[in-house]
């Protein structure tokens, strides 16, 4: 018993670290991404995107570059985007950039595994992007698309205005429509960050070494070079590791940070990563919008894509030395409350976070509409994950309580 509380209280404490780690960088990235959203045009986006050319791939990858990371809002905007005429290879091009090449991301891979994995993120996702384009051209879908174009049936026209961003700056509704949006972003996440970082607690203090090892061939007691079939199967598992987490990118961050640290390859990790785009729930909202032929092929498409990618980024940095040291992976023995820049750095993003909160919901101007499109989430997984991020909070109190008061 007194095992089990000292485990519960490492639990708590490390997967609030984790955390404290991370919250400066998810304050800096919503609140780039929301500004990214309100200041920049999106006018004529599909009229751009709406050949499978090298032009309109560049033009979808950019335009998800200055999107959400959240997968439920690329899900919906990419929708838009293949329904107002953009092509199936830059609609897929816009999906997996806005999913894997934004700002927000790359800072948190940063702070959990260093810049071999931000390179990793960045240059796989111009990989992925790259990979679906050619097996788009191989394989001929053309029947599957266009029956999956006419599902969607006609979307309504808009009429957009452009204004100069010079003049968006100065105009006080577009500063309240960024708090709204930064809002919208925490609101978008809350469930699954909350989940993932005390999944990733619990794992630290409770699942032995020997379950990874098991799960993942030939890790562990000091494994650092792994043949070929080894990588293949850490990179297939890895999207089903994944997938029985049913939580976000973000959320997943300390999770693949905790892999790597017991023994992972970098392509096992990367494949972990790259997975938000083949779980089910993603399989059920392309489903609904394309029909099932159509959800099937881009689950194929990404599988395959995120497979060849992992092992690509494996083996180009192994030829460079510069895969990452397993060995100084130990984010969990790291101690994350201390009076050192992190600490700084949080309150100024929190003075930060509350100034955006205050102009979107309490300001004068409050009452001022602004909406962005999102996919049909499941309401039955959406109140599982509400519940099960309340049974999260309650975990975490306990754990700190039992670990300063009651021990």
């Amino acid at each position: 018993m007194d095992n089990f509380l000292e485990n519960w209280g490492n639990a708590a404490q490390t997967a609030l670290g984790f955390f404290w780690m991370a919250l400066w960088a998810f304050i800096l990235g919503y609140a780039l991404s929301s500004m990214i959203q309100v200041f920049i045009t999106k006018k004529n986006m599909q009229k751009t995107m709406g050949s499978s050319d090298a032009k309109s791939v560049l033009f979808g990858t950019f335009f998800g570059f200055l999107s959400s990371s959240c997968s439920f809002s690329a899900l919906a905007t990419t929708k838009s985007l293949f329904q107002k005429g953009a092509s199936f290879v830059s609609s897929m091009a816009f999906m997996l950039a806005s999913t894997n090449l934004v700002i927000e991301l790359g800072i948190v891979i940063s702070i959990f595994l260093g810049w071999q994995f931000v390179v990793g993120e960045y240059v796989g996702g111009v990989l992925l992007i790259l990979i679906v384009w050619g097996l788009v051209a191989l394989f001929n879908s053309k029947s599957i698309i266009s029956k999956a174009r006419k599902n969607l049936g006609e979307a309504e026209s808009e009429d957009i205005k452009s204004t100069p961003i010079s003049e968006k700056i100065q105009n006080k509704t577009n500063w309240v429509k960024i708090g709204k949006q930064y809002g919208m972003e925490w609101k978008m996440v809350w469930k699954d960050v909350s989940i993932g970082f005390t999944i990733a607690g619990i794992i630290s203090a409770f699942v032995p070494d020997s379950f990874f090892q098991t799960l993942f061939i030939n890790t562990g007691e000091g494994q650092t070079s792994f043949g070929f079939f080894t990588l293949l199967q850490h990179v297939i598992v890895g999207p089903f590791a994944a997938f029985m987490t049913f939580i976000g990118s973000m959320g997943n961050i300390p999770l693949a940070a905790l892999l790597f640290g017991k023994g992972v390859s970098f392509a096992g990790v990367m494949a972990f990563i790259f997975s938000d785009l083949v779980v089910f729930p993603v399989l059920r909202i392309n489903a609904k919008y394309y029909g099932w032929k159509m959800a099937l092929l881009i689950l194929s498409l990404l599988f395959t894509a995120l497979i060849g990618t992992s092992l690509i980024l494996h083996y180009s940095l192994d030829a460079f030395r510069w895969l990452p040291d397993i060995s100084s992976a130990n984010i969990a023995d790291q101690d994350h409350f201390q009076f050192n820049y992190t600490f700084f750095i949080n309150i100024g993003f929190l003075l930060i976070s509350g100034v955006l909160v205050y102009l979107g919901f309490f300001s004068k101007q409050k009452d001022i509409s602004y909406m962005k499109e999102m996919a049909p989430k499941s309401p039955l997984l959406e109140k599982v994950l509400k519940y099960l991020a309340f049974i999260c909070y309650i975990w975490l109190l306990g754990g700190i309580l039992v670990k300063y008061i009651i021990n």
